[in-house]
């Protein structure tokens, strides 16, 4: 973010569920991301945008293309997989389990910050995966916890939906990035993926499995900033 900030204004919001934004009890299915966001851009009067989404960011930029195209430039899809359940659960919100299947055995609140570290390192093998969850980890009088809220978690995978039909109503130019070893979007996804796009920029980063911009940005960067330097 900071690398741009002489040159574009950067919003970076927390979404949903995440960081210090509200965390209801509600719907957490794609369109809903993307109507949040529509709105923030409404309120900030920024619109157009270049919408930079990575992993489930990357498929709620892709809804807000599709659904609100006067408000986005272009788009950059980071790793997403655009697979999921044929259709979208009508499970009432106050009926989702307020447990999320990734992080239900993680023994937190962790005692101290340290401990979080050795738990967060035996569970992923690079490093800037355990950052980034490190940087969520807040200290709470009963230990260190993170900023999103587990329920929002469940939600989110409650309330997934494949998307590739939305895919052709993006009318603005898109970046679509996947990580060489990613463990999140498949060659053979991202292939469909790209020849669904009206206009596509594909390119794949070297040793990297799912976080583009901070495993090999050597890499990233330069192809990233020719795809925005022309909008």
């Amino acid at each position: 973010m900071y690398r741009y900030k002489d040159r574009y204004r950067i919003i970076a919001p927390d979404q949903r569920g995440h960081g210090l934004s509200d965390k209801p009890i509600a719907r957490y299915a794609a369109e809903d991301f993307a109507e949040d966001a529509y709105q923030l851009i409404k309120r900030l009067k920024c619109g157009p945008v270049i919408a930079v989404g990575h992993s489930m960011g990357g498929r709620n930029a892709a809804y807000l293309a599709a659904l609100y195209p006067q408000q986005v430039k272009c788009l950059a899809i980071l790793d997403e997989t655009a697979n999921g359940p044929e259709s979208l659960s009508d499970l009432p919100p106050d009926q989702v389990s307020s447990v999320d299947k990734l992080t239900a055995d993680w023994p937190t609140p962790y005692p101290t910050y340290q401990e979080a570290i050795q738990d967060l390192s035996k569970r992923f093998n690079r490093e800037i995966n355990v950052r980034s969850f490190l940087e969520s980890l807040v200290e709470r009088v009963e230990g260190y916890d993170f900023l999103f809220n587990r329920y929002a978690m469940s939600a989110i995978n409650e309330y997934k939906q494949e998307w590739y039909h939305i895919l052709p109503q993006i009318q603005c130019p898109v970046l679509l990035v996947r990580a060489s070893d990613s463990w999140c979007l498949s060659k053979e996804a991202a292939d469909r993926m790209r020849t669904l796009i009206k206009t596509c920029t594909y390119f794949e980063v070297a040793n990297s499995d799912h976080m583009v911009y901070a495993d090999n940005p050597d890499e990233f960067y330069p192809r990233f900033e020719q795809f925005i330097s022309t909008m």
